[in-house]
């Protein structure tokens, strides 16, 4: 069979504060015929079904807590609508309890409390209900449950559980400023009535601070809380239960308030005026005193620096970032004797200044630091104190006045200065001074060609204190007079043919002069005034400080006279002007015909050795019979022209070889490769490389400064060809990713003799005809003799 509950009305007793349910029934819902709640019953039929109402019943379900009565307290009455007052059914409860706290009158149903209950011990307990039959102890009804609940009274005050409290504020700030929050708890029931609902007050500091009724923020009343005045507070506030109504409970607690700093005070000296002395012989850097200034704030707001208002050419500050003091000491030297007294104004401002304050003033302070310099003993000065520059002329006789020193005491007293020099840096006594005037005189005489400078050091002490010195250097520059002759550089030696012709350039000569007059050195040239008739030679002044020796005449004998000595007179400019005479040594020599110069004993000869002209025709030499011997050894040999290589490699040559038959000297095969030339096919990039412009010759015959200036002029046309071949060269994408210099022997343009190149002779298998050698000269003689017109077999050979 299915129990199930049916509840009655129920109605809430507020001013009693009871609930009582009139009606708790429980029920079968169907059971057999044979069956009853008291016994047994035969069914009728085989289907008779009774449904029989059965219900508990019993009312009152709570107990005020805290009962003081000496009776038990009657909590309530439990019933079934079985019961007919017979006394045949025994009431039993069990669960939290039962028996003990609660007990049951077994024939009425009636439940008393016989403890003291708190609620905020146990605020409920639950507990069955049992009916029986008396005789049988057979149950009756299903066990039931049901709660018993303490009601609830205004027994616990409220109390601050995390007091006591310390908060924090900043000084200054404005009305209403949150401080930090309280909170006091209530153990009584918030569901039920008032007992539980707190509000708060501030019982002692509520001048300062205020706490709000219902959350218990403390905030603050005033503005004016200033921490230099009063750093904290101590405040008590009270927590009322029953909303405050009279007859609440209530709590208190201590809360602690601390008053944080603001930068809200400028730093302050205490006194307007520090005095302070220092010797005027104390060096730079010396402290001369501490001061300080105090500030009321605390922490990071009391960092301050210093700086000098007025005073700061002598003296400088500095914060000692420990004790926050000013330290003043010395800048420069003090000078007892300029000044005694200086006032410094010392300035204190605050490092961190907090904007929201920059109306209450400014934040920094003045004072002044008087510092006395007290007088010491002091060693001369000289003037000028960095030393003097003295100048005497090198002709100055022994005893004449050089310069004077001058040095004084810079003390008050202003004692007598004694002068003297200091022999370490005149060992040799060149220079006196009088010891009372400083006078520098002359002990030796000047040579300014040995010594120009001479650097002495002069010392003065006081005359009755000559520990009291000091020391000045003295730089004498010795003036420059002419009395040096300017003479030959070097011992001059030159050589001439025999066959030189008139007007001829021998020689190149320069001076030299020890002087060294401001105005520079001019120097005037003549043969010697008993050669001044001098038939062979003859001297050309250049003006610019040098000469040319020429020749008069044409033809020497060496046989006749092999040596000539060339007297050459020299002046200077003065003033006042001196000479010296120089001679010349010439030397005559035979030379080929033709030739200018004569010629060196020494096999080799180096281009650095020769004049420019013979080094000129040397390499001209060199390069012309290389590219003949080339032609030589190449003839009958030819390869057709898209098998040539027309590339040279860069081959150093230091002589003229042994001709064409000396074929163990080099390897000509060096010069070629047998590669494309991608210039010889080129047709827009320039003229075609077989048909180089060939040098004009200035001069066949050569020979002489017009014939060298000539060469010299054409030099151009070489470099505009090969920077085109350059160019070229760069713009051909074919050419092989390596550098190679190209020989190309261009001799200009309009050569009757055409271009002796190797790589024209190369590209033309026409016969040249080389009779014009002969008329080249006795050097180029022997090389027409090796291309003379001859047999071809011979040649062929």
């Amino acid at each position: 069979m299915a129990p199930y509950w049916t509840t009655g009305a129920c109605t809430l007793l507020a001013a009693l504060g009871l609930l009582s349910c009139c009606s708790f029934h429980w029920c079968e819902a169907s059971r057999t015929s044979g069956s009853t709640s008291r016994g047994n019953r035969q069914d009728q039929g085989p289907s008779s079904l009774e449904r029989v109402k059965r219900g508990w019943v019993w009312n009152q379900f709570f107990v005020v807590e805290e009962y003081t009565g000496t009776e038990p307290l009657y909590v309530g009455k439990i019933h079934t609508d079985s019961d007919e007052g017979e006394g045949n059914i025994k009431y039993t409860i069990s669960g939290e309890g039962a028996g003990t706290i609660f007990i049951i009158d077994e024939l009425t149903g009636d439940i008393h409390a016989t403890e003291r209950l708190d609620r905020e011990e146990k605020a409920f307990y639950t507990l069955r209900a049992q009916a029986r039959d008396r005789l049988s102890n057979d149950p009756l009804e299903p066990e039931s449950e049901f709660v018993i609940k303490v009601q609830d009274i205004n027994d616990s005050e409220p109390k601050f559980l995390e007091g006591p409290y310390i908060g924090s504020v900043a000084e200054l700030s404005p009305i209403g400023t949150s401080v930090m929050k309280v909170t006091a708890s209530d153990a009584d029931d918030p569901t039920y009535g008032s007992s539980a609902r707190v509000v708060y007050s501030v019982l002692d500091g509520e001048k300062f601070f205020k706490v709000d009724r219902h959350t218990g923020i403390i905030m603050t009343a005033v503005a004016d809380l200033d921490r230099e005045t009063q750093d904290r507070y101590e405040l008590v506030v009270k927590a009322t239960d029953m909303a405050g109504q009279m007859g609440g409970l209530s709590g208190s607690t201590t809360v602690t308030i601390v008053i944080t700093d603001v930068n809200d005070n400028p730093p302050r000296f205490p006194q307007k005026m520090y005095q302070f002395s220092v010797s005027e012989g104390a060096a730079m850097g010396t402290p001369v005193g501490r001061v300080i200034a105090t500030d009321a704030d605390m922490g990071e707001n009391t960092d301050m620096s210093y700086l000098i208002k007025e005073g700061g050419e002598l003296f400088k500050v500095n914060t000692d970032v420990e004790t926050q003091e000013a330290i003043v000491s010395i800048k420069k030297p003090l000078d007892f004797e300029s000044k005694r007294t200086h006032n410094v104004v010392v300035e204190a401002v605050n490092k961190h200044v907090d904007p929201r304050f920059v109306d209450l003033g400014s934040f920094r302070d003045q004072t002044i630091v008087r510092v006395s310099v007290s007088d010491i003993d002091e060693p001369p000065i000289f003037q000028p104190a960095e030393g003097a520059v003295m100048e005497v002329q090198e002709d100055a006789k022994v005893g004449a006045l050089v310069g004077i020193v001058t040095a004084r005491d810079p003390d008050v007293k202003n004692k007598p200065v004694r002068f003297s020099i200091d022999r370490t840096t005149d060992q040799e006594m060149i220079f006196h001074i009088d010891p009372n005037s400083g006078a520098i005189t002359l002990g030796k005489i000047l040579d300014r060609e040995t010594a120009g400078w001479h650097n002495i050091t002069v010392k003065a002490v006081e005359a009755d204190n000559h520990t009291m010195a000091s020391h000045s250097a003295v730089s004498i520059r010795i003036l420059d007079v002419n009395d040096n002759p300017p003479e030959l550089a070097t011992p001059y030696e030159a050589s001439i043919c025999e066959d030189a012709k008139p007007g001829q350039l021998i020689h190149t000569i320069s001076v030299v002069d020890r002087d060294e007059p401001q105005s520079g050195h001019r120097f005037y040239f003549t043969l010697a005034p008993e050669d001044s008739s001098n038939r062979h030679f003859t001297l050309w002044d250049v003006k610019d400080n040098t000469a040319g020796i020429r020749t008069q005449r044409s033809g020497f004998n060496r046989h006749e006279q092999n040596v000539y000595f060339l007297p050459i007179l020299v002046v200077d400019s003065g003033p006042p002007s001196l000479s010296s005479t120089g001679t010349l040594t010439i030397h005559v020599c035979g030379c080929d015909t033709g030739e200018n110069y004569c010629r060196s004993s020494t096999p080799l000869l180096t281009l650095s050795s020769l004049s420019p002209p013979a080094s000129a025709a040397a390499l001209l030499k060199v390069l012309v019979l290389l590219i003949l011997t080339l032609k030589r050894h190449r003839k009958g040999q030819r390869m057709a022209e898209d098998e040539e290589d027309m590339r040279d490699n860069v081959i150093k040559y230091n002589d003229e070889g042994g001709g064409e038959q000396d074929t163990q000297a080099y390897d000509m095969s060096a010069l070629r490769n047998l590669y494309d030339f991608p210039e010889a096919k080129s047709c827009d990039s320039g003229p075609d490389i077989r048909s180089l412009p060939q040098w004009i010759q200035a001069n066949r015959v050569g020979g002489g400064a017009e014939g060298a200036a000539a060469a010299a002029a054409d030099f151009s046309l070489f470099k505009g060809y090969i920077r085109k071949k350059v160019e070229q060269a760069d713009a051909d994408l074919s050419v092989p990713p390596y550098d190679s210099f190209q020989t190309y022997a261009f001799e200009g343009t309009s050569s009757p003799a055409l271009s002796l190149s190797s790589i024209h002779t190369l590209s033309t298998t026409s016969e040249q005809d080389f009779s014009y050698l002969s008329d080249w000269g006795p050097r180029f003689r022997q090389l027409a003799g090796y291309y003379a017109p001859g047999n071809p077999e011979e040649e062929g050979s």
